[in-house]
């Protein structure tokens, strides 16, 4: 018997909503132009924080840009599903297919989200009713007899994290395989890892991939301030975020969106589909305690799926949060394929740290890459920490040099994810 060919999945389009910019275009502009996205916060007074800086997206307006006849679902969406469902619609549009020009049982979505913290305002009513002042403690009887009757109907399901994946099967008709990774920064990686095994064993055609966050409220601003290594470096925003540098203060949290389709080659090629790169392998696994050896064999995994050697690899796309202990593990388990052969491209420092839509965003750029043949440089990085076992790469764009890029993203927690992606075979 024959061996059955393994399906392609080629990308055919994307869409964005970042702070450095909100098309491909934009996007890639700032990154040869160094720009920054992060800034002091202006969506409220973050004067009262430790960290008051952010990757914030100033100028979004969810209502107008989605379109006009689903705006009325804008009451049920909290800003992080605004914001997957635009980059969504973004994406489709950039791709050049419209609701009912596939079959919806092959048009499957994987998107990677998280629980989005409350907006203050949906729940101020309810705090009346079962507090006496600031610093007294919550009255349950009266929580339950008078708050509850207070809360809005649809409170729950404008944050749940597969909001945006709902939201978006409905607007397009996407009645394919659904899924929502909630994995905090590793979940956008493991996202297109997923929607890649889906288009090759044959269960979709196209996919929708993606993924949104948004931290830039007080809510998650003041939680994330309590436990989590936040940048104090408030005075200079731009270069706060100093991905694998021995003077690294922290990392900040940021918001935005971003999709793509990832499509069958032969279905893309039979409808004329522009494909802009290929994701030929993927690995997850764990790392605990955040040694090195256990990222090391996931991307040694994600190379052996691909058919790839590291020779091959252009560069390394780290996740690079700019905190000191999670960024020498990532060198570590980098080093443990490449040593410093590969150039290694941090971009989270222009941005911040998206949560579940980190993998997406920061794929991206090396799609972009690969795609314009030039490698951007990693910002902030200007004295790598002593004994760094990589080579990350800073300063004006390099020439891509060679066929493929490897995406790397992990969690606190020691969750592990990587990527191939391919440029497009011209």
């Amino acid at each position: 018997m024959g061996t059955i060919a393994r399906r392609r999945a080629v990308i055919t389009g994307m869409g964005l909503v970042t702070p450095i910019g909100s098309t491909p275009e934009a996007f890639w502009d700032a990154l040869c132009a160094g720009k920054s996205g992060i800034r002091r916060i202006s969506h409220f007074d973050p004067s009262a924080l430790p960290c008051q800086i952010g990757g914030e997206i100033p100028d979004f307006v969810a209502k107008n840009l989605i379109e006009k006849n689903y705006r009325k679902s804008l009451n049920a969406m909290a800003r992080p599903v605004q914001l997957g469902v635009v980059a969504a619609q973004f994406a489709m549009q950039n791709i050049g297919l419209t609701k009912g020009q596939l079959p919806p049982e092959r048009f499957g979505v994987e998107f990677a989200s998280v629980m989005g913290a409350t907006e203050l305002n949906d729940l101020a009513r309810m705090s009346k009713h079962c507090t006496s002042g600031s610093r007294q403690p919550v009255d349950m009887a009266a929580y339950g007899r008078d708050s509850v009757p207070e809360m809005p109907p649809m409170w729950m399901l404008k944050y749940l994290p597969n909001m945006p994946a709902c939201h978006f099967t409905i607007m397009f008709d996407a009645q394919g395989p659904s899924n929502t990774l909630i994995s905090n920064d590793a979940a956008g990686v493991e996202a297109v890892g997923e929607a890649l095994r889906i288009l090759r064993r044959g269960a979709a055609d196209f996919m929708l991939v993606g993924g949104s966050e948004a931290k830039i409220n007080p809510l998650s601003l003041s939680r994330f301030n309590s436990f989590y290594p936040l940048t104090r470096n408030n005075k200079n925003p731009m270069a706060a975020v100093r991905p694998f540098d021995r003077d690294a203060s922290g990392t900040c949290l940021g918001e935005g969106g971003a999709a793509f389709g990832l499509e069958d080659l032969e279905h893309a090629k039979k409808r004329g589909a522009k494909i802009i790169g290929e994701v030929v392998g993927y690995a997850s696994g764990m790392d605990r305690g955040h040694k090195g050896p256990g990222l090391t064999r996931v991307i040694k995994n994600a190379l052996a799926d691909a058919g790839v050697t590291p020779a091959e690899i252009d560069h390394v796309n780290a996740h690079g949060l700019g905190v000191k202990e999670f960024d020498a593990f990532e060198a570590r388990g980098i080093a443990g394929v490449f040593g410093r052969d590969a150039p290694v491209f941090a971009p989270l420092s222009r941005f911040g740290n998206i949560g579940g839509a980190s993998g997406v965003v920061e794929l991206l750029c090396s799609v972009l890459a690969l795609q314009h043949g030039e490698l951007p440089g990693t910002l902030n990085c200007e004295h790598p920490f002593p004994d760094c076992p990589i080579a990350v790469h800073t300063g004006a764009p390099r020439t891509v040099s060679r066929p493929y890029a490897i995406k790397v993203s992990h969690t606190d927690l020691g969750q592990c994810a990587a990527v191939v992606v391919k440029k497009c075979e011209s």
